[in-house]
């Protein structure tokens, strides 16, 4: 359903040949890591994001332009770091984004802070992934984001279809959970892998999921030629979301949602009926009043 939908934008574009499903950048910033042969910094990135992009994720079929834009950035920890162990620490942000139809506009759909990588590497180290057993950390944590990502993407074409890819992302925590690594486990934080891929799993948090589909393909994919209708769409979107938040207060599928948009948001509803506008400010303050100021201008 995803690569049929997103095949409209593309009608401009030669569609020969196909490829795997992610664009991925991986950035390694080892600046604060202290060692003289820097060549396992840049061994990593290669070897990280050749695993992304080289392998097969899904059984759809995807043409080059179809390809999903993403970063995942690695800030390494020096406290927790040792290249001559082969061990490292790192927070990581994952970021992905999709095309507005019709824009030469990329809207972020993902965009994820982790602070919980821990993993060994050393140079020209094969890596393996088993989706049904736990080979090592480094490769659990790049599948597992590459399944969020798909899911998130496929959720933004089609009403809730991206929940084969978020199942594969429950799989890996399911069974990463008896490693010791963290951020596998549902205790000591409420904000880590295993609750954003249990907020996606939840039936009682599919409207925010359902809301994605309405934010992007029932509002900026529409914005262009009917931005009244966009942001009215756009908002009953936000009303399934605030209805979850209601139902749990500030979690974490929630707040990731609000991190994402809250610019973007702003500028949606910086023009437009100003009813709309104030009614959008009061639900996403409502839910999230550490960003008032960024929404204050939608009612200016």
């Amino acid at each position: 359903m995803r690569n049929l939908l997103i095949t409209g934008f593309l009608l401009a574009l030669s569609l020969t040949g196909t490829s795997q499903e992610l664009k991925c950048r991986v950035i390694v910033n080892s600046e604060r890591v202290q060692i003289s042969d820097r060549t396992v910094f840049r061994d990593m990135e290669t070897a990280f994001t050749e695993f992304m992009n080289n392998t097969k994720w899904t059984g759809d079929q995807f043409t080059t332009q179809e390809r999903i834009n993403c970063n995942i950035i690695l800030n390494l920890d020096p406290e927790q770091s040792d290249p001559m162990s082969g061990r490292y620490g790192a927070s990581v942000q994952i970021i992905s984004s999709r095309p507005v139809y019709n824009t030469d506009y990329e809207t972020v759909v993902f965009n994820f802070g982790d602070k919980d990588w821990l993993f060994e590497y050393v140079t020209s180290q094969p890596l393996q992934f088993n989706e049904n057993s736990f080979l090592n950390n480094i490769t659990s944590l790049l599948a597992y984001y590459a399944y969020i990502v798909l899911g998130f993407d496929y959720d933004s074409f089609s009403e809730l279809g991206g929940a084969p890819h978020f199942q594969k992302a429950w799989q890996i925590v399911t069974v990463a959970q008896q490693s010791g690594y963290p951020g596998w486990e549902q205790f000591n934080s409420i904000r880590n892998r295993y609750w954003l891929a249990e907020n996606l799993m939840n039936s009682q948090m599919e409207p925010i999921r359902k809301a994605s589909y309405e934010y992007h393909m029932k509002g900026l994919d529409i914005f262009q030629e009917k931005p009244d209708e966009a942001r009215t769409n756009i908002y009953n979107g936000l009303k399934k979301i605030q209805t979850v938040n209601q139902a749990r207060p500030r979690a974490i599928l929630t707040i990731s949602f609000i991190d994402t948009k809250a610019n973007e948001l702003s500028q949606i509803y910086s023009d437009g009926d100003l009813s709309l506008r104030r009614n959008v400010f009061n639900l996403l303050v409502n839910i999230d009043p550490t960003k008032r100021e960024t929404f204050q201008t939608m009612v200016k």
